[in-house]
C-alpha cells in the first residue's frame, strides 16, 4: 500500500517513486564510501625518510598489499600467488606496462615480498616501487 499526499490543488500524489529514489541514493552513497576504504589498516609500514613522496598514484597503477603473515591482497581482496599472476598477466596484456606499488608490513618476510616481485618480473613489469612512511610516528 502506498502513501498518498494531497497537494495544494487537492490531487493525490503518489510518494512511492520518491521513496524509491531516496533508497537508491542511500545505497549509492554507502557503496561509494566503502570503495574509498581500500587499504588494509592492519599493515604497519616501515620508516624510510629518504624515499620520494608520492602525492598521488599514477594512472593505471596497482597497489599490492602483503601483510605480516604473508597474505597478498589487492583492495582488501585476498589472493593466491596463482590468482595474482593471472591478474597481473591480464592487466599487462590490456594496458602494457604500468607502475606497481608494493605495500608490505614492516614485519613481512622478504620471501613473501620476493614472490610478488617475481610475479611482476614474470609478466614483464619493471616499474615496481615500495610504499613506506616518510615520518617516524612510532
Amino acid at each position: 500500500m502506498s502513501k498518498r499526499a494531497r497537494n495544494d490543488a487537492g490531487c493525490d500524489v503518489d510518494m512511492t517513486p520518491m521513496i524509491d529514489v531516496v533508497f537508491q541514493l542511500i545505497i549509492f552513497f554507502i557503496v561509494t564510501i566503502t570503495l574509498d576504504q581500500e587499504i588494509n589498516e592492519d599493515i604497519e609500514l616501515e620508516y624510510a625518510k629518504h624515499g620520494p613522496i608520492i602525492e598521488k598514484e599514477l594512472e593505471r597503477s596497482i597497489t599490492i598489499e602483503v601483510d605480516d603473515r604473508g597474505h597478498i591482497s589487492i583492495q582488501n581482496a585476498q589472493l593466491s600467488l596463482t590468482k595474482l599472476h593471472s591478474i597481473m598477466a591480464n592487466r599487462t596484456k590490456k594496458f602494457g606496462e604500468f607502475p606497481v606499488y608494493i605495500r608490505a608490513d614492516k614485519d613481512t618476510k622478504h620471501a613473501d615480498v620476493k614472490s610478488v616481485m617475481d610475479i611482476c618480473t614474470d609478466v614483464n613489469l619493471w616499474r615496481v616501487s615500495f610504499i613506506a612512511m616518510n615520518d617516524d610516528k612510532s
